[in-house]
């Protein structure tokens, strides 16, 4: 029961939001008590933990199973951005992640200290794959790179209240990112995406 209540939450938070979801609506959408809710969590913040934490396991999943599909460096790059835009679609009025920082910073600090380390090896491995395929200069200073799309689409996550606004900035930092790093070969490959960025 415990595993199916995270699942749920975490289901919820993200499609509604952190601050808008109540135990009460949890357990409305379960059929449960918010008495069998409390049995394993006795508070939301808890919950909220632990849902994030299955956030990330789903997430990092996710990405390691687009990776071994063996895409191009910037293919790769554009299917992780869509899987993340259909895991996070949210119908709350503001971001999942802005209320998440809002209102539970501690809960915000700790994962994003978790994902750093994580996206930063996964941001690492893409940019090496992209110059050993030619679609990366060689001459890249591969961890100011790394430092530079993460301080950006972190902020963006962070700082942007509006999930469609988010959206559209990660798309445009994506953009941004790949420009600053790309060969002749690789701006065609981009080109290619941003005419259809669902490809």
């Amino acid at each position: 029961m415990k595993e199916k209540i995270i699942a749920k939450a975490s289901e919820m938070f993200i499609k509604l939001g952190f601050k808008s979801i109540t135990m009460d609506d949890i357990a409305g959408e379960m059929c449960i008590s918010k008495k069998t809710i409390y049995k394993y969590f006795c508070n939301k913040e808890l919950l909220i933990e632990e849902s994030t934490k299955l956030l990330h396991k789903e997430v990092h999943e996710n990405i390691e199973s687009i990776v071994q599909q063996n895409y191009n460096a910037i293919e790769e790059s554009f299917k992780i951005r869509n899987k993340f835009t259909e895991m996070f679609h949210s119908t709350a009025d503001t971001s999942p992640i802005f209320q998440l920082k809002r209102h539970y910073p501690e809960i915000y600090e700790k994962v994003m200290l978790t994902e750093i380390q994580e996206c930063s090896m996964c941001f690492e491995k893409n940019i090496l794959k992209g110059i050993r395929d030619g679609h990366y200069r060689e001459d890249l200073n591969v961890a100011s790179y790394v430092k530079f799309y993460y301080m950006l689409i972190f902020s963006i996550n962070g700082d942007t209240s509006s999930d469609k606004e988010s959206k559209q900035l990660e798309l445009e930092a994506l953009e941004y990112h790949t420009r600053a790093m790309a060969t002749t070969k690789g701006i065609i490959e981009l080109e290619k995406h941003l005419l259809n960025p669902e490809i």
